[in-house]
């Protein structure tokens, strides 16, 4: 365990001199980062302009699933986001050969060897605004919530990174997997917003898809009135009566 931790900090001290090399990026990165965050608040702030209520989620409580969703997305986009697609690319060009006769764990090797360290600023971010929703609920955690929050969050990134992993190993068999990434970030992207929400909008849809289809089957079923019925059976009649001898 030793071993790999001295990999990993080597690993931690090349890529951020290599970050540190264009410094007007990473603030760059910076700034679009606090943008970023600012329109994720904007977007949550226009929704509960009109209701109390998000799917059944407080302000305070939408804010804090907006804050951990922020945090997680800062943990994968530093670690695991630079490093999946260049396994798909080892893979891709032969060359996964040569990391596989280093000497160390594959696995840990393609995983953690590139870092995007501007990415944490989303996670300081997160966390940010995840206390500020706890200050709007006026709710002090313990440190037993904090605890189980932290474990919560560390279950979730290794569900996250198997995931993902899984899916970058069919790249073995299959040679475009680009499209399968698109699928996994936008399932996660659903995450920023209470699962309640996405249900509501769903059932008032359905809603009025039903209400569509009864109108069409009610105009197109609407039974004629008594009297052009009998009008028509007479007129029926006399014409028929015309034709005879």
């Amino acid at each position: 365990m030793r071993r790999y931790g001295r990999v990993f900090r080597e690993f931690f001290r090349a890529c951020l001199v290599e970050e540190m090399e264009y410094r007007s990026e990473f603030f760059g990165n910076f700034i679009a980062s606090f943008f970023g965050i600012a329109v994720a608040l904007l977007t949550v702030h226009i929704f509960f302009y009109q209701t109390d209520r998000l799917g059944g989620w407080t302000y305070g409580e939408v804010l804090v699933l907006l804050g951990v969703f922020n945090a997680l997305r800062g943990f994968i986009d530093f670690a695991l986001r630079p490093n999946m697609p260049r396994l798909l690319e080892h893979v891709r060009r032969g060359t996964l050969d040569y990391v596989l006769t280093k000497p160390v764990d594959s696995m840990f090797y393609v995983s953690f060897r590139h870092l995007v360290f501007w990415r944490l600023i989303d996670v300081a971010l997160g966390l940010g605004v995840i206390g500020y929703g706890l200050y709007v609920e006026r709710y002090v955690p313990s440190a037993a919530d904090v605890f189980m929050f932290l474990i919560v969050m560390a279950a979730s990134l290794l569900l996250i990174y198997s995931l993902w992993m899984m899916l970058m190993t069919t790249s073995f068999w299959v040679v475009r997997i680009d499209d399968l990434s698109f699928i996994f970030d936008s399932f996660f992207d659903t995450a920023r917003f209470p699962g309640s929400m996405y249900l509501f909008f769903a059932s008032k849809k359905c809603r009025e898809v039903q209400e569509k289809i009864h109108r069409l089957a009610s105009s197109r079923l609407k039974v004629p009135d008594r009297g052009k019925r009998t009008a028509g059976s007479r007129r029926e009649r006399s014409a028929v009566d015309s034709s005879l001898p």
